[in-house]
């Protein structure tokens, strides 16, 4: 992220938001109105949203934004508090504990992040997971060209070693050299495949009733990434 610029877009938010009122008595009237106007506003608010997405990712619903006559409301605290966090970020880390690398959804894989990224963002994180583990169904089923087979059958028919046979495409994820390389690749991605359809899709689907963490889901998302990175790097064998 170019932090210096999403400053500047934030400052420039926060700017156009401040209210002023019409009467000049300090009061809030319904002559009450931004400092920009709202046409301007809004336009300001299709990009803070998108940084706010970025620092702040659930605060569409952590931050209330109550305020009479100002639409805005929820936009200004948020952007406030992301300028806070990009401006003290290092502070933080340094007097918080140990400076760890961070994961961040929107840099995974985009078939993911855009399976997941609407429920993501309204905090339903076990259907956001559910979300990103169709989207990835999906975009392997087109890969392949298959309709027929989907999740386990799929993933282990597209990486099998076998030769592809007529409507059966294999995906490749290095060329087919007869080492034991490309044999553990193949059988990597077969495993990955397995393991998340019963260890992570499966149980969502019985356990409806169990929302998931922020932490846990965002950690399902990253083992989903690495699944859809090696479908979607992996060249496509077809029959002859």
């Amino acid at each position: 992220m170019n932090t210096e610029w999403a400053i500047a877009e934030l400052d420039k938010f926060i700017e156009q938001t401040i209210m002023r009122n019409g009467s000049g008595d300090g009061f809030i009237t319904s002559s009450d109105y931004t400092a920009a106007p709202d046409v301007e506003v809004a336009r300001q608010a299709q990009i803070v949203e998108k940084v706010l997405d970025r620092v702040i990712s659930n605060w569409r619903i952590e931050i209330s934004g109550k305020m009479a006559n100002n639409r805005w409301a929820r936009h200004r605290e948020a952007a406030i508090r992301a300028r806070e966090e990009l401006i003290r970020k290092q502070e933080v880390e340094e007097n918080l504990g140990e400076n760890a690398p961070e994961l961040s959804a929107a840099e995974l894989h985009p078939w993911i992040w855009e399976g997941a990224k609407s429920l993501w963002q309204s905090g339903h994180y076990r259907e956001a997971v559910g979300g990103a583990i169709r989207k990835l169904n999906a975009e392997t089923q087109n890969k392949v060209d298959r309709r027929d087979v989907s999740e386990t059958d799929l993933f282990k028919q597209s990486f099998s070693m076998d030769e592809p046979k007529v409507g059966k495409s294999r995906l490749r994820r290095m060329k087919d050299d007869g080492s034991d390389t490309y044999k553990s690749v193949q059988r990597g991605a077969m495993a990955l495949a397995e393991g998340v359809f019963a260890g992570i899709r499966n149980p969502l689907s019985h356990e409806v009733d169990q929302e998931l963490s922020d932490q846990e889901a965002l950690e399902y998302l990253a083992a989903l990434s690495v699944l859809a990175r090696w479908v979607d790097q992996s060249d496509v064998e077809a029959a002859s």
